[in-house]
């Protein structure tokens, strides 16, 4: 069965970073492409970031966030991370990793990353 867990998520001040991470099991992580979604209160899942499942990564970003977020992957530990830096309210939302060609089918609890003063 396919788990997805993410983690990192914290109450920060504007202008902060953080560094969001995700442990995945249940399937061959390296190689598939993997995303971070994110969703805030009252709005529908949105997509932030993918990094491809090559030995030589290829990003893409939802331009809300390109020049303040990377992603990233460690395929030895079967994890994708999300730094996060300059940290803006508009960013408060659960923040959740998955694989598009999985089906997106099973989804973890998400990690709450709240940016308020």
């Amino acid at each position: 069965q396919v788990q997805l867990v993410e983690s990192g998520g914290d109450l920060v001040q504007p202008g902060g970073s953080l560094r969001l991470s995700c442990a995945a099991s249940g399937f061959t992580f390296s190689r598939y492409a993997m995303s971070w979604y994110r969703q805030a209160p009252g709005k529908e899942r949105e997509w932030v970031a993918t990094v491809s499942g090559h030995s030589i990564a290829s990003t893409d970003y939802n331009g809300s966030v390109k020049g303040r977020f990377t992603i990233s992957r460690d395929n030895n530990k079967n994890a994708v991370y999300l730094q996060m830096n300059s940290l803006q309210p508009e960013d408060t939302a659960v923040y959740y990793c998955n694989a598009r060609a999985l089906g997106l089918r099973d989804w973890g609890q998400g990690t709450q990353v709240t940016v308020s003063s």
